[in-house]
């Protein structure tokens, strides 16, 4: 059976992405973020990675997850921390929520996990109807440069506890139609040389072209749309390498 962010999965993804770890992106969404003053919501928080950093900086902060095992580690990271922000297990494309929120944040790439196009156009109504008139969201995006199948790459890590856990990734499928695709994961697990856990992934990503993803917004009804590579506010993107960020809002009236 494929998981989708399992117990291995979610181990790897916090010794690879700790807490505060930046790719530019921390750094980018609490300069955004600093003059909110209302709530933020945090679809696909994962494990806290950028939520914590906001909480510890004085936003207020929500995060939701589909995951389970991703939110307990949240959970506990912000335990540890002396932090109890709320955390929600919702899925983005149909997520309701008791309240709306000044800005609705989902760095990294995490959006394009939604791998059907329908779907994805309805998170981002769900997004558009939980943001308070004048509300904010900032999104990233990346374009998909090695669209290679069948090559197998192969990481490695050494938790605390001194066990080796692998990761192969194998791309399965490239649909350049529906512009998406499709990798399976293989996680193990291995203490003094036996393997102790295993788990596989079914890892679906899609892409949009900058200015495909622009209209989408638009016509869901979001304006002031500002467009951003690397982290560079208002830099359009010039390279297929580059992160994408969208900051859109939902107009006042």
């Amino acid at each position: 059976m494929y998981s989708f962010y399992g117990k291995l999965s979610t181990e790897i993804y916090d010794l690879d992405k700790p807490i505060g770890h930046s790719f530019g992106d921390v750094e980018f969404y609490r300069e955004r973020l600093k003059t909110c003053q209302g709530s933020i919501l945090e679809p696909a928080v994962g494990t806290g990675r950028i939520l914590i950093p906001l909480l510890q900086e004085g936003n207020e902060v929500h995060g939701m997850d589909r995951s389970p095992e991703m939110l307990s580690l949240c959970h506990a990271h912000c335990e540890r921390r002396g932090l109890s922000p709320q955390l929600y297990e919702e899925d983005m494309v149909s997520f309701s929520l008791p309240q709306k929120y000044e800005a609705i944040i989902v760095p990294t790439g995490s959006f394009l996990l939604i791998k059907d196009r329908n779907d994805s156009i309805e998170a981002l109504r769900c997004f558009y109807k939980h943001l308070v008139p004048g509300g904010r969201l900032i999104l990233d995006i990346f374009l998909q440069t090695d669209l290679q199948l069948g090559h197998v790459s192969t990481r490695t890590w050494t938790n605390a506890e001194g066990d080796l856990i692998t990761l192969d990734e194998k791309r399965v499928k490239v649909d350049y139609i529906q512009q998406y695709t499709v990798s399976h994961m293989k996680y193990e697990k291995w203490r003094d040389k036996k393997l102790v856990q295993t788990e596989l992934e079914y890892f679906p990503l899609r892409w949009y072209g900058v200015e495909e993803f622009r209209s989408i917004l638009e016509q869901i009804g979001f304006s002031d749309i500002v467009i951003s590579a690397d982290y560079q506010y208002g830099e359009y993107p010039t390279k297929g390498d580059q992160t994408i960020t969208f900051e859109a809002h939902r107009p006042k009236a």
